[in-house]
């Protein structure tokens, strides 16, 4: 019986690839990523030859089964995706499910997740906090936020840079324009930043700055 690792990529900095990780990445058989192209950089750099296939929320269904006879026939595969802790908003889920209840082993490693430093950074209470990553794009999406109204933990969301303005605008409505959150955006990265204030004050600021990069918002609970 082989085995299936979950190892954690870098969201931004090359530098917080752990050892590990790149240990497991050379001595496994084969690698699951995402994006190959996007992984193929982070290869090369580490100078990893082990070979890679697709594995993404377009194609996991079809594959998991594919994936999990060679587990059983004694590979030793790691899943990556193109950024972060596997299925944390990113493919995952499905494979690990499948490797449990087949009676295979999974070993996530500690690493990179972007919603941690986004937290701690937000000033914001974390000793209980509540992860929703991406909300739903359109349907069911009022629903979830009005679920979410008289929350008292922290929250914790994904979001792209595009949709923040509008995300922003149906926050207030729903949580009050002064409830404090805090928007990180680019974590890691050279132009990594974190705003703080009231949920019109995040609004007014990025109206007026139009943000870039990857967006994680932090939402006080309510009090």
């Amino acid at each position: 019986m082989g085995k299936l690792y979950l190892v954690p990529t870098p969201i931004g900095n090359l530098k917080d690839m752990t050892f590990r990780a790149v240990e497991v990445l050379n001595d496994v058989d084969l690698i699951l990523a995402e994006d190959t192209r996007t992984s193929g950089k982070l290869l090369k750099h580490y100078d990893i030859s082990t070979p890679m296939q697709s594995h993404h929320m377009h194609n996991e269904h079809k594959t998991v089964d594919g994936i999990v006879s060679r587990l059983k026939a004694g590979e030793t595969i790691a899943l990556i995706s193109d950024a972060g802790t596997p299925a944390i908003s990113d493919p995952g889920f499905l494979l690990t499910r499948a490797c449990v209840e087949q009676g295979i082993e999974v070993d996530c490693l500690p690493g990179a997740t972007a919603f941690v430093p986004a937290l701690v950074n937000s000033g914001l209470p974390n000793d209980r906090f509540l992860f929703e990553g991406f909300l739903p794009v359109k349907k069911g999406r009022q629903t979830r936020l009005n679920s979410l109204a008289a929350e008292s933990r922290t929250m914790v969301f994904y979001e792209s840079p595009h949709k923040l303005p509008k995300t922003l605008a149906q926050f207030q409505e729903v949580f009050g324009a002064d409830r404090a959150a805090s928007v990180s955006r680019e974590l890691t990265k050279l132009h990594e930043e974190t705003i703080r204030g009231t949920l019109a004050e995040l609004a007014d600021h990025f109206s007026a700055h139009p943000p870039k990069g990857e967006i994680v918002l932090v939402v006080a609970g309510k009090k």
